[in-house]
């Protein structure tokens, strides 16, 4: 018997999943998360997700990790200090970046610009360069890059990023300044441009090399510690990170790109939904991931994840494959408040935290919350989990009071449900982002709700959303650690070349393809990965545009006679139809060229409930009035542990569990679903 350990870091709580992958039963461990150091907050997490279970540690085979090292390094701006080698004229291309300023009109002028994450007095010019075309223009200077390296050793660079002009085209410029930097700058690790990004666009290569440098040395540290510390707790399974695409890669590998990390978390919630929409049969949905502080939404369709080549973390936005993943600044503790100017109730972005954290805590917050709004309607019953979690009503009532008087609502209900009203439809607009401006419509899909608050918000969300059925998985709040234990190894290799349609055949892009293939191919075989599928896929563009669109690439097509070309010409001209509402009689411009290698799923077997009746109320604990619709209603609140297969919850009801609480409103039935999933639907549709 071996089991599979998911491991998802937050910045409250670390959530362990441990999966027996035989029978795909699962064991849950929630502790707080450690900041100063996360590897504690995990082995402490692991050490009670094998007690739960009743074994040791030398049972797990594999540890599969979503970590926020990099993201927090990068927002709390505790990067390393990094040194930038660019090419004669380029000192300032972070300095000038896109010279695109966020905001409104005359945003410039109230707009803070960040600072760069590499200094200008930390950058250096060196003699050399190539053409676009890989062509040698000037020699390098080898003896200019060593004086050069020299100055940086002495402001004490603690990482090094070399980023040339044209490098994707050729590296050997970079190549040499890098071997030169091992003996000048010795220990201090290194990120060439044309390893961490090999594509066109100097700013965005050098910021994305830059971003790899600055968090390098930390994600280093972390992940030789956890896997030291894992290997003297007794677990001898092989450790792997989870990627911002989804995919996870070994240890070894995230240290060495940890630019690809950013978006770890989110991706591990993404990856978790897909795995439970497809056992509950919904391949195309939308995820909505809200907990203390934000929410996370994503679209996916066909069970595959759509991917951005773009993550922003805070200021920074980085080229990095990542989950298409958008965050608004709405969850549970969330501040509601009525600003004087305009006597308007509005919520969030700013958040109570985890301390004091909302009013109903008891532990010292004053201010109103999501969390206090929801106690104050009665959604989340005072006493959760068995009694283990009791809050404070009394509390919530006086926090949101004076959004009563401020709006003048009739009662502390009413405002109340003003702010649960708001919250949902800020994130309901989260939720457009990723379908309706992306040309989908949401009500062709299904909605995927987790975290600790989103199964309360799920079902309003469906409402405005069309989108049914409303999944909540079981487990919720720690579906972000199940994920990382269900994806797989991944790895992608890429090729700039900008080439019109005209200079292309079906054989020369072939052939191209087939070598970044062989490429990814040999990154997993080195990770002991022997069985892998390639998908493809190349960025497209109408000649004169500026900007791209990736499109899949079927080498099937490929016919040697045009085929090829012209299924990805009739494809691209299709997505561009649909993101813009027309086409150009232009010729088509290939930009860049991907091939992602993966390994095959991990094959754990899908818990099942045991099946029972419709009738659900041998669960049911309770029965307790809410506010809806204006008026207080009685809903029954059940303990989901109890609930069985095929058992239908008609709202008003509350669905309570360890880790999350489920709102069903009145309307609407929630159906137990074979493998745990509740999903709810209308009544009517039910019928």
């Amino acid at each position: 018997m071996t089991y599979r350990l998911g491991v998802d870091v937050g910045g409250t709580f670390t959530d362990i999943l441990l999966i027996d992958e035989d029978t795909g039963r699962t064991f849950r461990a929630k502790t707080s998360s450690t900041p100063e150091d996360q590897s504690i907050g995990v082995l402490r997490g692991i050490e009670r997700a094998c007690a739960a279970a009743g074994i040791g540690t030398t049972a797990i085979g594999e540890v599969f990790h979503g970590t926020t090292v990099a993201t927090n390094a990068i927002l709390e701006g505790k990067g390393a200090r990094v040194g930038l080698v660019t090419t004669e004229g380029f000192r300032q291309v972070l300095q000038i970046a896109r010279s695109f300023v966020p905001g409104g009109l005359a945003g410039w002028i109230i707009w803070p610009k960040p600072e760069p994450l590499a200094a200008l007095e930390d950058t250096v010019e060196v003699r050399g360069r190539f053409a676009s075309d890989g062509e040698e223009v000037t020699p390098l200077d080898e003896d200019d890059v060593r004086a050069k390296l020299g100055r940086l050793k002495q402001r004490g660079v603690e990482a090094l990023s070399i980023s040339l002009i044209n490098s994707y085209a050729n590296p050997d410029h970079e190549q040499r300044v890098a071997a030169l930097a091992a003996e000048i700058l010795p220990g201090v690790p290194v990120s060439r441009s044309s390893a961490v990004l090999p594509e066109l666009r100097e700013y965005e290569r050098t910021i994305t090399t830059v971003a790899n440098a600055a968090v390098q040395p930390q994600v280093t540290r972390y992940v030789a510690n956890l896997e030291a510390q894992l290997r003297e707790s007794g677990v001898q399974g092989r450790l792997c990170i989870l990627r911002s695409d989804g995919g996870l890669v070994s240890a070894s590998v995230a240290a060495d790109s940890p630019v690809n990390l950013l978006m770890s978390g989110p991706a591990g919630g993404v990856t978790g939904a897909t795995w439970v929409a497809e056992q509950a049969g919904y391949p195309d949905f939308l995820s909505f991931d809200m907990g203390g502080t934000s929410t996370d939404v994503a679209l996916v369709q066909g069970l595959t994840p759509r991917v951005g080549r773009e993550t922003t973390v805070g200021d920074l936005k980085v080229r990095a494959t990542s989950v298409d993943v958008r965050t608004v600044g709405a969850g549970g503790g969330s501040i509601a408040h009525v600003p004087p100017l305009t006597q308007a109730l509005r919520v969030g972005p700013q958040s109570a935290g985890a301390a004091p954290g909302p009013a109903a805590y008891s532990a010292g917050g004053t201010q109103p919350t999501v969390t206090d709004a929801n106690v104050v309607l009665g959604y989340l019953p005072t006493d959760l989990a068995g009694g283990e979690i009791t809050l404070d009503r009394e509390a919530a009532r006086a926090a949101v009071k004076p959004i009563a008087d401020a709006t003048g609502l009739p009662s502390v209900e009413a405002a109340a449900a003003g702010i649960v009203d708001i919250v949902n439809e800020n994130m309901f607009g989260a939720l457009r982002l990723v379908s309706v401006q992306q040309g989908f419509d949401p009500r062709d899909f299904a909605l995927v709700a987790f975290g600790g608050a989103g199964p309360l918000h799920a079902n309003a969300l469906g409402k405005l959303t069309g989108a049914w059925p409303v999944i909540i998985p079981p487990s919720p709040g720690v579906l972000c650690a199940y994920g990382d234990a269900t994806t797989n190894l991944r790895d992608e290799a890429v090729r700039t070349l900008v080439r019109r349609f005209g200079e292309l055949t079906d054989d020369s892009l072939r052939e191209l393809l087939t070598d970044l293939a062989a490429k990814a191919r040999a990154t997993l075989v080195e990770q002991g990965e022997d069985e892998q599928d390639v998908v493809y896929s190349v960025d497209l563009r109408y000649h004169g545009q500026g900007f791209e669109i990736p499109i899949p690439v079927d080498l099937d097509s490929f016919d040697s006679n045009g085929g090829g070309l012209e299924a990805l010409r009739q494809a691209f001209d299709a997505e561009h139809q649909r993101l813009f509402s027309f086409v150009l009689d232009t010729e088509h411009e290939l930009v860049t060229a991907r091939a992602t290698a993966h390994g095959p799923r991990p094959e754990v077997a899908a818990a099942e409930v045991a099946a029972g009746e419709a009738d659900p109320s041998p669960a049911l604990r309770s029965r307790s009035p809410i506010w809806v619709e204006g008026a207080e209603v009685s809903a029954a609140i059940y303990d989901r542990a109890l609930l069985r297969a095929g058992n239908v919850v008609p709202g008003p009801a509350i669905v309570t569990e360890m880790d999350s609480t489920t709102l069903i409103l009145p309307g609407h039935a929630a159906t137990v679903h074979p493998g745990g999933s509740l999903l709810i639907r209308p009544i009517d549709e039910e019928n």
